[in-house]
């Protein structure tokens, strides 16, 4: 390049004040400087310490309520809180849904993630994961023939068996799959005759085996079970190859 030649540089792009607030906060929260129910000072008080508007700090700390990093303390004080398993699933399931993601690929996740947590629930339940498990199973047996609640308690089963692998990663990690895979399991119910009874029948198997701690019964049980969802999904006519999309509000 010569010397006479201008050099140019892209302009620079100034994140908006209130997003410094919200990342500001958060940082502090990451490094561990303020932790689960340390309480934050006054909206007047940060905007001070910001030098910005109160306006400004409004609207980054509502960035941070949203992702349930802070809550409001009887309606009032700024508390910092851990978020849910609900709202870090919102947040992917949001992202998923905007990248285009399919159910093919939600099966094909969900193929290699609920074989292993079973195995894991297998290794290290509890009597009480035990009973809550019993417990669903014996509600979906008494609700066969009911579609919306068999569609609610397979999601709660799969949950349960989750919260009994005790890796609050993989909790984590499969909340927005079941937001978004297990809701769209209504279609096959209505397309299929069989499909809630096979489900209820994998589920026991899947329950016994964790009983009896067999890791490898129990692994085998769930994958023929996810099968079965894919199976369920082609006999009933419903397109795993489309984009997955938010489940609808229940009237």
């Amino acid at each position: 390049m010569s010397d006479d030649q201008e050099i140019r540089f892209a302009r620079l792009e100034r994140a908006p004040a209130y997003k410094n607030v919200s990342e500001a906060i958060l940082k502090d929260i990451i490094d561990g400087r303020l932790t689960v129910g340390n309480r934050l000072p006054s909206e007047n008080k940060l905007a001070e310490q910001f030098g910005v508007h109160r306006s400004t700090v409004r609207e980054g700390i509502r960035l941070l309520e949203e992702t349930g990093v802070l809550r409001r303390e009887f309606g009032k004080r700024l508390v910092v809180s851990r978020p849910s398993y609900g709202s870090v699933g919102n947040q992917i399931s949001r992202a998923m849904i905007m990248h285009e993601v399919t159910f093919r690929e939600l099966w094909e996740t969900i193929m290699a993630i609920e074989p292993a947590t079973a195995a894991l629930a297998a290794r290290r339940r509890t009597a009480e994961d035990l009973d809550r498990i019993a417990d669903n199973i014996t509600r979906t047996r008494a609700a066969l023939n009911d579609n919306k609640a068999i569609v609610a308690l397979d999601i709660e089963f799969h949950s349960l068996v989750a919260q009994a692998c005790a890796n609050r990663a993989i909790v984590l990690a499969r909340e927005a799959l079941t937001q978004l895979f297990y809701p769209a399991f209504k279609a096959v119910l209505t397309g299929v005759e069989v499909a809630g009874t096979r489900l209820l029948a994998a589920h026991e198997a899947i329950a016994q085996a964790i009983a009896d701690s067999d890791v490898e019964t129990t692994r085998k049980w769930m994958e023929r079970h996810i099968n079965d969802f894919r199976k369920g999904y082609e006999m009933s006519g419903f397109d795993i190859d489309c984009s997955v999309e938010a489940p609808a509000k229940e009237k």
